[in-house]
């Protein structure tokens, strides 16, 4: 019989998986990737060693080990979202000056012809 921090353990060594295949894949930038594994790293230090990140969690201030992990992989989060942002601002700039190049290429074709 499966305990539940063997299932736990399965379920983190598929998402290492998943996330190692999108990287061989160029699906997942290496930048993102790391942030994924830092957040597996803690899932795993939270399957493996309950006690010492309990202590920690107290120890930062947090009542129950969940809270603390909440937070943590909240602020994760943000760190995406923002670096998300600034690339898709980004993209948006330079999409825009393509679009500029290509107006001023084609009239200047057209106006050879």
């Amino acid at each position: 019989m499966i305990t539940d921090n063997l299932r736990l353990v399965v379920i983190i060594f598929i998402l290492f998986l998943l996330i190692v295949y999108l990287l061989r894949k160029r699906k997942l930038s290496t930048k993102y990737a790391i942030v994924w594994f830092l957040a597996i790293i803690v899932m795993l230090f939270t399957v493996l060693l309950p006690d010492v990140m309990k202590y920690i969690a107290n120890l930062i201030g947090f009542e129950l080990l969940s809270n603390m992990l909440l937070c943590i992989f909240i602020v994760i989060l943000l760190f995406i979202t923002l670096a998300l942002t600034i690339v898709v601002s980004s993209n948006k700039r330079r999409i825009t000056l393509l679009i500029e190049e290509v107006s001023i290429l084609k009239k200047e074709l057209e106006d050879k012809k």
